[in-house]
């Protein structure tokens, strides 16, 4: 890993709400609203944000470990905002806490754990899982 990353660094990341982030499924929309799957999603995506810049070419991060708390519905066409905080560096983990909001209020957060390893490492390990 490139040396700099710091606790209480931030990244953050938008997205507008569309019918594919919907909760759903099997193809059935539950609800017309932002799914728990998408803020899942976009959890992680702003959780990667904080260790792209520090990955060296032979590392990739992998992920550990994802909590969240769907707290409020967001409609289609809403704007979300997703803020990555690196709360803890422990070893190989990175470990940052999430909060999602819209233009109203937070609706969301969470904890990201990523463990950043050597490819060859992460390679090997998916290789011992075929069946």
């Amino acid at each position: 890993m490139k040396p700099g990353m710091e606790v209480g660094q931030k990244a953050t990341i938008t997205a507008k709400v569309t019918p594919e982030m919907f909760a759903q499924f099997e193809g059935n929309v539950v609800h017309p609203a932002y799914s728990t799957v998408s803020m899942v999603y976009h959890m992680e995506w702003a959780a990667r944000q904080i260790i792209l810049p520090y990955l060296e070419d032979h590392e990739e991060g992998i992920g550990g470990g994802v909590s969240a708390r769907h707290l409020n519905p967001t409609p289609e066409g809403s704007e979300i905002t997703v803020t990555a905080t690196l709360r803890e560096l422990k070893g190989k983990a990175v470990i940052c806490d999430l909060e999602v909001r819209n233009e109203k209020e937070k609706i969301g957060e969470g904890e990201v754990t990523q463990y950043i390893l050597p490819r060859e490492m992460i390679q090997g390990k998916i290789e011992s899982m075929k069946v």
